[in-house]
């Protein structure tokens, strides 16, 4: 497992965009995928994107062509642009990690953030 810190949330109004952040200590970054998950009040965890080793990304239908997941590796950082965001975008984010592929469930990721709030209103 791998230590994983969020930043870069915060009050955005409809429209409006993000970029989240996501560090990454204690392993070979470059071994592992890199996902963004979210939760609001009451919901379960679900899938935002991932990126894998080989750069290979996939996006939640719900946020395709409005978020973009991308990593530095040298940085060892994994970000979230997000755009267009919508008062359904309001949740906690989490960043998570797994050596190897990691897929839309939960239970594919063994290592998580702490979360960073993201809140859209008016």
């Amino acid at each position: 497992q791998v230590q994983l810190v969020e930043s870069g949330g915060g009050l955005v109004q409809p429209g409006g965009s993000l970029r989240l952040s996501c560090a990454v200590s204690g392993g070979t970054f470059s071994t592992y995928s890199a996902g963004w998950f979210r939760q609001a009040p009451g919901k379960d965890r679900e899938f935002v994107a991932r990126i894998t080793f080989l750069s290979g990304t996939l996006y939640a239908p719900s946020v395709k062509d409005r978020f973009t997941i991308s990593r530095d590796n040298a940085a060892n950082t994994v970000y979230l642009q997000m755009k267009s965001l919508k008062p359904e975008d309001t949740a906690v984010y989490y960043c998570a990690a797994v050596q190897g592929y990691g897929g839309t469930a939960v239970k594919s990721w063994d290592s998580w953030g702490q979360g960073t709030q993201v809140t859209v209103s008016s």
